[in-house]
């Protein structure tokens, strides 16, 4: 099932409105007290401040589209179910799969699995779903009653560069909410969603209207961490942002094939 009528089928089966009000994010330039540190590994480099957030900045950074990655299979629950999802069974799954030990889709699935068996961290929700009823039941879970909203970042042009430097051509729109779960898509034989959020104010939504070098243009949804306090003291970001764990929050622009939820 193409993502575009997945989105489009789990918002008809669950009658989520989509929009927002937004507020203007005005911010004045910032002056940077650290170094940054761009990763020679492109695909890393997707992290930026909560102060890189005003109207004409530039930021470099690595966006992928969905059609970089190979399309997968949407399954039922029923069928998602049938099959086991743990990284103790990680070599009856690439027997399943016929995949051998030393290929890149074992090495894709077991960091999947491992990622998807982390514990949650300081009051976060943290789930993988892989069917459509699995994540209609995580968003009731995390929402209650309220019945949450949807947002996804769109590439509005026909040609699209991986990398490249965006400018902020309007000022950007802080999307009120006070829940926030993000759901990343991840490698495996299937669609598996890698969904992770906070009840509260730790995490802040953005849109964010981008230009790029190549004149394409994104409407971006980004995501800023607030409270790093609890994460990996080496966590990728940090070395790029030339910030310490806790000291700053940390923003990222959400991939086109990765939705986030808010109420």
């Amino acid at each position: 099932m193409a993502f575009a009528s997945f989105i489009l089928y789990a918002l008809l089966i669950l009658q989520f409105s989509i929009g927002s009000h937004g507020l203007e994010m005005n911010m004045i330039k910032p002056e940077d007290d650290q170094p940054r540190h761009p990763s020679p590994d492109l695909s890393l480099n997707v992290f930026f401040k909560i102060t890189d957030l005003y109207l004409g900045n530039k930021i470099q950074i690595y966006l992928a589209s969905n059609e970089d990655s190979t399309p997968t299979k949407l399954l039922s629950k029923e069928e998602a179910d049938s099959i086991p999802f743990s990284l103790s069974k990680l070599p009856h799954l690439l027997e399943y799969f016929s995949f051998s030990n030393t290929s890149p889709q074992a090495k894709a699935m077991q960091t999947t699995l491992k990622q998807c068996e982390v514990k949650p961290i300081g009051g976060e929700v943290k789930t993988c779903v892989t069917s459509l009823k699995s994540m209609m039941e995580m968003t009731r879970h995390f929402f209650g009653t309220v019945k949450p909203k949807v947002l996804t970042t769109k590439i509005l042009s026909s040609k699209h560069t991986l990398y490249q430097n965006y400018t902020i051509v309007e000022k950007p729109k802080e999307v009120n909410t006070s829940k926030v779960i993000a759901c990343h898509t991840m490698a495996y034989p299937y669609m598996v969603y890698y969904c992770h959020g906070h009840k509260g104010h730790m995490t802040r939504l953005f849109k964010v209207a981008l230009g790029g070098e190549n004149k394409e243009r994104i409407d971006a949804i980004a995501v800023c961490h607030m409270d790093t306090s609890k994460w990996d003291r080496d966590h990728v970001s940090f070395r790029i942002l030339g910030v310490r764990r806790g000291s700053s929050p940390v923003c990222h622009v959400i991939p086109v094939d990765n939705i986030v939820w808010f109420a």
